[in-house]
């Protein structure tokens, strides 16, 4: 029995073929190749198809671009349906686009990666990091925005199980709901919040999935003198054409906004409905890790200024400079290596194996990533969406479905290669 209802329509796969002169030199040498691109696509497209036909995802869809080029765009209806206006609450892939837009700051020279915290944010001037079970703390070390920005800072989250998680919980901070809460006080009461409760271990000694990334939002804010997703809107979103992104679904999301997922005791359950989602309301905090809405089409955007150097369709967004920082791995692994693996294969959909920390996401190191390991960026959310951006050869993947949690289906491993496989990476 499917978990999911079969589909309720055709599903539609729509290729656009690279129509710009010579083009389709950077796919291939001549016809025959290009056809057997094709061919690997859709087949890629098919095994997304198979995951919504067996019952394992509600319904999902995927864009593949080259050079900013859409090479396939595929939208498959199961549970409900998806097209190419849908809209997806992305939720950790909000991260790298923070990520992004801390850069952007950095570009124009009012804040830099070893910025101090606490020189942003005063409350971040005095934190404590929990020495053993017992409640003892000691003065913490300088916290950056770098540490911040890789998951080094030791700012636990809700759900990790410890007694920051505990702490937090107590305080109102529930991941996925504090954003939604006005009693918290936004960013700023947040912030105070999370400094007020010991760290994990010394900024800088360790890896550990949190709220780092709310934190830089508030950076963000703090900096610009505008909200994190005005920023986000002058700076990436609007040069980007993104106008389905931001922390609030456009006017007419009621109709676009997906159904959310879950499977509980072999059965599927809707756990809420697109038209009654929290996102068609303004939040009372703009969540810099886990609180963007987007489309298919605006994310494949984004991931294709990554994949192209920082511009795409003429508009320079990012410094090429700064695409080959964010991409690359950040800082030494040594210290992220376990953790990183283990919550990567969650986060992403598969493997975390040979994946390094880099800035709002993750970075291949070595071949032992896997085929087509050609100095990829990648991230995942919790609704199992998940992306990929390759600079070396301009090549951007975004997969959106919304099944919680992620990490139920092995999307990335199981796509991967035969993406790469089609465009001769593999």
């Amino acid at each position: 029995m499917n978990r999911f209802p079969l589909p309720a329509r055709p599903s539609a796969i729509c290729r656009r073929e690279f129509l710009a002169a010579g083009a389709g030199l950077i796919l291939s040498p001549g016809p025959a190749a290009a056809a057997r691109s094709t061919q690997g696509l859709e087949s890629a497209s098919q095994a997304l198809k198979a995951f919504v036909d067996g019952g394992a995802l509600p319904f999902a869809s995927m864009r593949i671009a080259r050079n900013g080029e859409i090479l396939l765009d595929a939208f498959h209806s199961g549970a409900g349906p998806v097209s190419v206006d849908s809209l997806f609450r992305i939720y950790s892939m909000t991260k790298p686009v923070v990520a992004a837009a801390t850069l952007l700051i950095c570009e124009e020279g009012r804040l830099t990666l070893d910025t101090p915290v606490g020189d942003v944010i005063p409350a971040f001037r005095s934190l404590t990091v929990a020495t053993d079970a017992t409640g003892a703390t000691e003065p913490a070390r300088t916290m950056t925005v770098a540490h911040l920005l890789t998951h080094a800072s030791g700012i636990s989250n809700s759900w990790n199980g410890d007694a920051a998680s505990a702490a937090y919980r107590a305080a109102g901070l529930d991941a996925g709901a504090w954003m939604f809460n006005p009693a918290i006080g936004g960013l700023d009461g947040f912030a105070e919040k999370i400094a007020a409760v010991p760290l994990r271990f010394q900024p800088g000694e360790g890896w550990l999935y949190g709220y780092s990334l709310d934190i830089a939002g508030l950076v963000i804010q703090r900096v610009s003198g505008l909200s994190l997703g005005d920023y986000m809107k002058a700076h990436l979103f609007d040069p980007l054409g993104m106008s389905d992104t931001g922390f609030q679904a456009p006017t007419d999301g009621a109709a676009r906004m997906t159904d959310l997922w879950t499977v509980r005791d072999g059965a599927a359950q809707v756990v809420e409905r697109g038209a009654n989602s929290a996102l068609l309301r303004p939040p009372a905090a703009q969540s810099g890790s886990a609180g963007l809405v987007s489309s298919l089409r605006d994310y494949g955007r984004f991931a294709d200024m990554l994949a192209c150097g920082g511009s795409v369709g003429g508009v320079r967004v990012m410094s090429p400079a700064s695409v080959a920082l964010m991409t690359s791995p950040y800082g030494p692994q040594d210290r992220v290596a376990e953790g990183l693996s283990r919550f990567a294969a969650i986060g992403l959909g598969g493997s975390g194996t040979g994946l390094g920390q880099a800035l709002g996401g993750v970075a291949t190191l070595s071949d032992a990533a896997g085929a087509g390991s050609r100095g990829e960026y990648s991230w995942g959310g919790a609704a199992s969406t998940t992306f990929w951006a390759a600079p070396e050869i301009g090549l951007s993947v975004v997969v959106m479905t919304q099944r919680l949690p992620s990490g139920s289906v092995p999307l990335r491993d199981i796509l991967r290669p035969l993406i790469y496989r089609a465009l001769g990476g593999g």
